[in-house]
Formats: structure tokens, sequence, C-alpha cells
């Protein structure tokens, strides 16, 4: 080491040899497509690569990782990258000497989006210490300590040091001195917003890739990352596809376009939306990412040279709706199976002779009674037509059933079934459009309908009382995908096209009939409704994203309604809309209005501490209900393992 004194920065130097410490954290042990392909984009510029894995690592996991980097070591899960950065540099201390530089970064960014040649080069010529491919301008509020200023500082999931620092005293002694990282917030106060200044402060020279300043906010990485990816920036952050959606909102933040951005420089996006789907709640995902897709023009049609096996599982109990489900089925590009589930043999009679009056390209049907009407559509999908489902035929499923709800009136239950029929399946353009969404995307598991907002209350309340059946049927299944606050990503009214693989955690489960019967079967918290809400996730679970699909003239009806229902809900609260809503959700449920609800609001905005010392009494919506313990205890029995 050298001594106090600070050697003069130097550029890096032809054929000099750089080290990269890569970090990584999966909570499943694995090690997903888009952590390789970061990988292979740094091999050319690395004379060696140290994967750093915080926590487990399966074998399949390593297997993966092993033939693109130098050295993987696994560490127990603490101190968060920065934690796994200071064991590479004590694991690698002999040999540090050797490298010119070390480039310290993680599995925080999908890359690369553009080549990193260039801004190597770039940076490689300039005469500096330690360089960040961005930054964080100051800030006169620090949003993670929430006082004081946020200081300039350079990023920390990407940090390059050369020899003249990292051969430092002050360098060793930084590490050396670094206190314990427990959280995420001690991460960012005690080294990413302090590393730059404790080293600028001791006369080291620094250098940014990309400043924020170019770009008109504090956070570049966040708020602009289509401009970043337009300038040549190689990385692609995570966090703008899982960040709180109404923020991003409040800064125009376009995920859709830096996604776009990428894929039309190369990037394979189907590995950051396989990522995203495992680890993003679906709706978040849905949101961030713009994955409704508005079915028009602009999407080409199917292409027969690429043919799909296609099945339309159809569960039918009103008959009188087969020829008009059948119709809609018609639509599909090419000969499908056909295969319609029904209660009883009298129906299914019915239903047979139905479908043999009415033209058609189909290579078979298949009219089957199931043994229970118990779970309705769910378990004669799941149970009655496993059989389909696993068979390994088709490349598509698309799943239907006579809904109706007559309880709503006439113009609630036609818009119900029109907003299901008209999007799914319009007609045989927009059918051909979204059977060739399956083809471009083969990460795509499932489309439908966006959730229903006309003639129904979901908005605010589509878990219902379904959400504690939800969390424990997903553990009992294995789905480790977080979970949507508010409302799920779900095709509401069951409805949907689907890759079978996509499905597969819920199609192999051995369900049975008497799973779905009781009391509480057709109700929310029971098992039928809980299913009707999981598809995304367990298809996110296997590494599939999903995408909601409109028809450009239901989109006119449905957006003009939700445009204005927003501006009537937002008139009474000042601010930007995600202001709106913090403050609305730090009131709490406003319940009926009554004077009781009104002193729970106002001891939730203004005497919090009291509220969380009597929450139980103050509060009924955080004070489980005995429906929640029998809900929990009955799915607990019902779908404990056998």
């Amino acid at each position: 080491m050298s001594g106090s004194r600070v050697s003069p920065p130097a550029a890096f130097p032809d054929g000099g040899r750089r080290l990269v410490i890569y970090t990584i954290y999966d909570r499943r042990g694995g090690i997903d497509d888009y952590v390789v392909h970061a990988l292979e984009g740094l091999r050319p510029h690395s004379a060696r690569i140290v994967a750093v894995v915080n926590g487990d690592l399966t074998p399949s996991g390593r297997a993966r990782l092993e033939p693109v980097v130098d050295e993987v070591i696994v560490r127990e899960n603490s101190g968060f990258d920065i934690g796994a950065q200071r064991h590479a540099l004590r694991h690698l201390s002999e040999e540090l000497s050797q490298y010119d530089e070390i480039v310290l970064t993680n599995d925080t960014w999908f890359g690369p989006v553009r080549p990193f040649g260039p801004v190597f080069e770039r940076m490689n010529a300039r005469a500096v210490h330690f360089w960040g491919m961005t930054d964080h301008a100051e800030e006169d509020h620090n949003p993670v300590t929430g006082k004081g200023t946020l200081p300039y500082h350079l990023q920390s999931y990407w940090l390059a040091v050369r020899r003249e620092m990292f051969t430092s005293d002050r360098w060793e002694r930084y590490w050396r001195e670094m206190p314990a990282l427990d959280s995420y917030t001690d991460a960012v106060v005690q080294h990413e917003i302090v590393f730059a200044a404790a080293f600028g402060d001791a006369g080291y020279v620094a250098d940014v890739a990309f400043t924020s300043d170019d770009y008109g906010c504090v956070n570049a990485s966040l708020f602009a990352p289509r401009a970043l990816i337009d300038d040549g920036c190689p990385v692609l952050k995570r966090r703008p596809f899982f960040h709180w959606p109404p923020f991003l909102d409040r800064y125009a933040v376009i995920g859709r376009w830096a996604l776009d951005a990428a894929a039309e420089g190369g990037y394979p996006i189907e590995k950051a939306l396989s990522n995203l789907a495992r680890n993003v709640p679906p709706k978040v995902l849905n949101a961030d990412a713009g994955l409704m897709d508005v079915i028009g023009a602009d999407h080409p049609p199917y292409d027969p040279s690429r043919p799909m096996r296609v099945v339309v599982i159809a569960h039918i109990f009103y008959d009188e709706m087969t020829a008009e489900m059948v119709e809609r089925a018609d639509t599909l590009p090419m000969p499908y199976d056909l295969v319609v589930t029904t209660p009883d043999a009298e129906r299914a009679e019915r239903i047979r002779a139905r479908i043999a009056t009415l033209p058609g390209d189909r290579d078979s049907v298949d009219v089957r009674v199931v043994e229970s009407n118990d779970g309705r559509d769910q378990s004669a999908f799941l149970i009655g037509c496993r059989d389909v489902l696993t068979s390994g035929r088709y490349d598509l499923v698309v799943k239907l059933h006579s809904k109706k709800t007559p309880q709503d009136g006439y113009n609630v239950g036609t818009h119900f079934r029109e907003q299901q029929f008209l999007n799914l399946l319009h007609d045989d353009e927009h059918t051909s459009r979204v059977v060739a969404l399956f083809q471009r995307e083969p990460g795509l598991g499932l489309a439908y309908p966006p959730m229903i907002h006309i003639g129904y209350p979901t908005l605010g309340r589509a878990w219902w009382a379904n959400k504690p059946g939800f969390e424990l049927l997903a553990g009992e299944l294995g789905i480790r995908v977080p979970l949507d606050d508010v409302s799920p990503l779900a095709p509401y009214g069951s409805m949907f096209f689907a890759r079978p693989e996509a499905l597969g955690i819920l199609v192999e489960h051995s369900w049975r009939y008497s799973d779905f019967g009781g009391a509480e079967a057709y109700q929310d918290g029971g098992l039928a409704h809980i299913l009707e809400r999981m598809p995304s996730y367990a298809a996110g679970e296997a590494g599939f994203h999903t995408r909601t699909i409109v028809a450009p003239d239901y989109a006119a009806v449905s957006f003009t309604a939700l445009d204005y229902k927003l501006d009537e809900m937002s008139a009474t609260t000042p601010g930007y809309a995600f202001e709106k809503i913090d403050r609305l959700r730090a009131m709490g449920f406003v319940g009926k209005g009554s004077g009781k609800d009104f002193l729970r609001m106002y001891m939730r905005l203004n005497h919090m501490g009291t509220v969380h010392r009597l929450r139980r009494l103050m509060d009924p919506q955080r004070r489980p209900g005995r429906w929640i313990h029998r809900v929990a205890d009955g799915v607990g029995r019902r779908w404990k393992k056998r």
C-alpha cells in the first residue's frame, strides 16, 4: 500500500487489465438469463470476472454462472452488495495489484443495451482515480433519511476504481472501517452517498460517464432511462420497472419506451421481462413496463409459416351461449381443437347438437361431462382438462366460459361479456394479431383484458376477501412472486390466452373436486375466486410475463370512463396523483364517513404514534376479523400437503 499522499490520477493504460467484481442476489438461488447476458457483455472488456453470490446458489445456478466468469464466491446474505464487495476485495487482496482498474457492479441492471466498448474507450482516456456510470445530483430534501440534504454522489451499482486509488492506505481503511450494514437504508447512507465524498475530500479525482445534469433531473438512471440509452449508456437499471407507478407517473417515466429503446439496440428484452415477471408484483410491472397492448393495425398478424397448435377449452353452463362462444373461437387464424366441459349429460347433448349446426374450421370437438360442478370453470379446467393441458400437444390454450351476471342487470351483465369477448376474440384480424403476440414473444405467458371497471366496483378493492387465502395457497404451491397491494393483476371473468407451460404450477397440482366444495365455494375467499386471481402469479414464478390486451373500440370507451372517474375522485385533494394517493392512503379506510370513521382518519393523519399503540382499537381494517381467521384456518386445512 502507498502512503497517505495521493498519487496523481492516470488514464487506463493500453493493454491494461480490468477486474470486474459482480455481485448477485437471487432469493431462489438461481441465475437468470439477464445476468448471464450481462456477464457475457462484460467479458471482452475484463481480464478477470469474479461473481459474488449473496445467499444460496443452486447446482443449476452454478452451472449457468461458471462458464461466464472466472471465479464464483458464495457467501452468507449479509451486508447487501457492499458486504459482498468487501468480501471479494479481501479474498483477492494478494492479486489486486495485478490490475489497473476494478469495476464494482451488481445485478441491478439489464445490459448491455448499447455496446460497452465506446463507454470504456471514453472513460479509459480520462485521467481519474475513479468513475461511475451515472450519478445522483444533490437534493434539498433527503428522501432516504427524511431530513437534511441528499449530497451529490456516484451511484454505487457501478464504481470503477483505478490502481492509484485501490492500492492506497485510504482505500484499505475505508473498507476496514465500514460499519455494519443491516438495512437498505444503511447501505445507502453508510456507503453509496458517502463514497464519492470520502475519496473526493481526500484528493482523489472522480468522473462520471453519464451525468444527471445533462438530463435535467436528479437521477437519470430512474427518470431518464430512454434518454440514457439513446446517448449510448450500456446499462438499463431495473428500478424503473418495479418502482411505485404513481411516483414514476409524476415524472413521466415510460418504462415501455425504455424497453423499446433497448430492443432497438438488439437487447433481448425477454430476458429482462422473465426476471421482472418473477420478482415484481404483476400489476406494478404491467403499469411500469406498459404491458397493455391496444391491438391495432400496427400489430403484425399471425404468421402461418410458424404454425401454433391451439386448443379452446370452454366451460358451458348456459348452453344457449354455445353458438356465441364457438363463433368467437372461430376467429382463430388456424384450425383448432375444441374441448367443452359442462355439468351434466343433458346439457352435453344440447351443446353437441348446437355445435353440429355451426360452420367452422375445428380439427376436433370433445364435449365432456365433469364429475362435479363444484368450482365451476376452475375445477373443470384444472381437473376435467388436466390431460389436455399436460399433453404437450398444444402451444396455446384459449380458456372461455359462459359467464353471466343476471343479478347485476342487463346492461352490466352484457358489458361484462362484451368486455371479455371483444377484447379476447373481437374478430378475425384482432384474434390473429393476439396469437401473433405469442409468436413474437417466447416469454409471453398470458394475455387477457384489463381489469373491468365499468359497472363494477373493482377499482381499489379487487382482492376483496381473497388475499389471505391467496397468500396461503401461493406458499403451498411455491409461488414467490410478490403480491400486488390494492388489486391483483388477474383475468376477472377467468378467460384468457395462455401457454400451457405458463400455467404448469396450477395444472400439475393434484386438485380434487372436494377442494372446491363447502358453503364458501362461490364466495370471495373460496378456492374458485382465489384461483381466478392466480394465473399471472403462477406464470411469473415460471418466468413468463403477462400482457393485457384491448380492442381499439373498447379502449375508447374504457379510457374515457376511467379518465373521468379519476378526474372526479381527484377533485378534492391537491397535488399530483401520487401525492393525492399518499394523502388518502395515510387517512386509511374511509368507511361510511361516520363520526368513528372521521376520528380514526384524524388520528391516523395527526397522531400516528398513538394509533400505533392503540391500533387494534382505532383501526378495524388492521384488526383481523373472525372471518379472516376462519378463511385462513380453512385454507390451511384444505391445502396442506397431502
